[in-house]
């Protein structure tokens, strides 16, 4: 079952970022899909995004952007892929990007401080 989750994952993510291309929200900026965690059961699916800029405001207002367009995008996931279910579809700002940033910036001030000595 693991092989076959992780290609429907990949699948609906596929087909997800694609429509978001035909989207004409203004609360969609610069929105990428980075993940999808299907269910086994296939019912539920949890989409991860980034947007830039990466600040709490543009998560919320893309958040909520995609809450809007979540029953077109179901509907393009229930016409494009042959599924038992269509999955209800959740999103996640995915904090990952940030937080490898963020690490970044603290590994390159280390590294800065300790040339130092």
């Amino acid at each position: 079952m693991g092989q076959r989750l992780a290609r429907v994952n990949e699948a609906v993510k596929e087909v997800l970022a694609e429509a978001l291309v035909d989207l004409k929200d203004p609360r969609l900026g610069f929105v990428t899909l980075t993940e999808v965690k299907t269910s086994p059961d296939l019912r539920h699916a949890e989409v991860f995004f980034t947007v830039l800029p990466d600040d709490v405001e543009s998560q919320a207002t893309t958040r909520e952007g995609l809450r809007s367009a979540a029953p077109l995008l179901r509907r393009e996931l229930g016409t494009q892929l042959r599924l038992k279910h269509t999955p209800d579809l959740h999103f996640t700002h995915d904090p990952l990007p940030a937080q490898g940033r963020r690490i970044e910036t603290l590994l390159r001030g280390d590294d800065a401080h300790d040339a130092g000595r």
